[in-house]
């Protein structure tokens, strides 16, 4: 508590013993502010170095976690300086940017939860009206709690992104588009177009290696560059990213191998290749001398950005916006739900 707080215009506060394990600010009027309040304020700033006589003033001004939260950055930052020039508060540089980074990592993380559950939400969906469309197919799992692994978690859509007669047409297209017929006249999963390469092994036969993988993501970044310069010129808002204006610009001069689809396929795998180089080309050996496909390879990629990203305090989104390659690529869905899971797995 700060005894030198001055009292103009300001409703003196006194805090009051109620239980063991809860303090409750009360006002004399009488209006109190629950001790759960004060356990999740100190809970936010747990880990950010804020005294806890700081976040006892912060509950006295009346200040909930579910506040703090919606505020925006300006508004934090005009709380931090009312309790500086109002309350005299002699607050470390160290705790200012405490407080707006807990109350950033706190918004953050309740946004993720929100899209995990509108997700989860269009993932049950999908299920079930794909089992009215397709009720003889086998390969679905049959309880509510199965549905989600067998779909897996790059299936998500939004179920209001389109009208049900187009998103059947699609599904059929996909089904066609997945499939190829072999030489025995039966239908075969299509293949992945690359082959797992070393780093600097030239690839062989019709199939290309990584290093051209790798490559044609430098090749985006250029694209990027020149799409840039010509909304310049017009004086049009330039993209910060690799959108499909980018890879309309690639098409149109003559650039045409490099897609959407391919390239999204494959961010995570450039993505570990840019940010600990050593672990990609090791990851890249093992699964080449195994003699395992470029699937298997794309999946592992994925576990090495999970231990980088928890290295960063779960904060993938830096970890690419640091990167002078990455910054201009979003964060696959996947890699930020695994990410996600494994937050919550191991309660951090």
């Amino acid at each position: 508590m700060v005894d030198d707080c001055p009292v103009h215009n300001m409703a003196h506060f006194d805090m009051v013993q109620a239980e063991p394990t809860a303090l409750l600010y009360k006002r004399p009027d009488g209006t109190a502010l629950a001790g759960r309040e004060s356990r999740r304020l100190k809970e936010l700033f747990k880990d950010f170095g804020v005294q806890p006589s700081t976040v006892t003033v912060m509950g006295q001004m009346g200040f909930t976690l579910s506040t703090l939260i919606n505020m925006k950055d300006e508004e934090v930052d005009f709380v931090i300086k009312s309790m500086i020039e109002e309350y005299h508060l002699d607050l470390l540089m160290g705790e200012q940017f405490g407080i707006k980074a807990a109350v950033r990592a706190k918004r953050r993380l309740v946004v993720e939860e929100l899209e995990q559950q509108r997700m989860d939400m269009a993932a049950l969906s999908n299920e079930k009206k794909r089992r009215l469309e397709e009720p003889s197919d086998g390969l679905l799992l049959k309880d509510g709690n199965g549905s989600l692994e067998a779909l897996g978690l790059l299936g998500l859509t939004d179920p209001d992104s389109d009208s049900e007669g187009k998103k059947a047409a699609k599904r059929r297209q996909r089904k066609r588009r997945s499939k190829e017929v072999g030489d025995d006249g039966e239908e075969r999963p299509r293949e992945h177009p690359f082959i797992v390469t070393e780093p600097g092994e030239p690839a062989k036969g019709k199939k290309n290696g990584l290093d051209y993988l790798f490559d044609l993501y430098e090749q985006c970044g250029k694209f990027l560059e020149e799409v840039q310069h010509i909304a310049k010129e017009k004086g049009e808002k330039c993209p910060s990213k690799v959108t499909n204006e980018v890879f309309r610009h690639a098409k149109l001069t003559g650039a045409g191998y490099i897609n959407k689809p391919k390239m999204r396929d494959y961010v995570h795998c450039y993505a570990l290749h840019c940010l600990d180089v050593e672990t990609s080309n090791n990851l890249r050996k093992e699964f080449k001398e195994r003699g395992e496909n470029v699937g298997a390879w794309c999946q592992a990629c994925y576990f090495p950005l999970v231990t980088l990203a928890r290295q960063n305090e779960w904060d993938i989104d830096d970890l690419f916006n640091q990167n002078d390659k990455l910054r201009i690529w979003y964060v696959p869905t996947k890699l930020r739900q695994l990410c996600h899971i494994e937050r919550m797995k191991h309660g951090e």
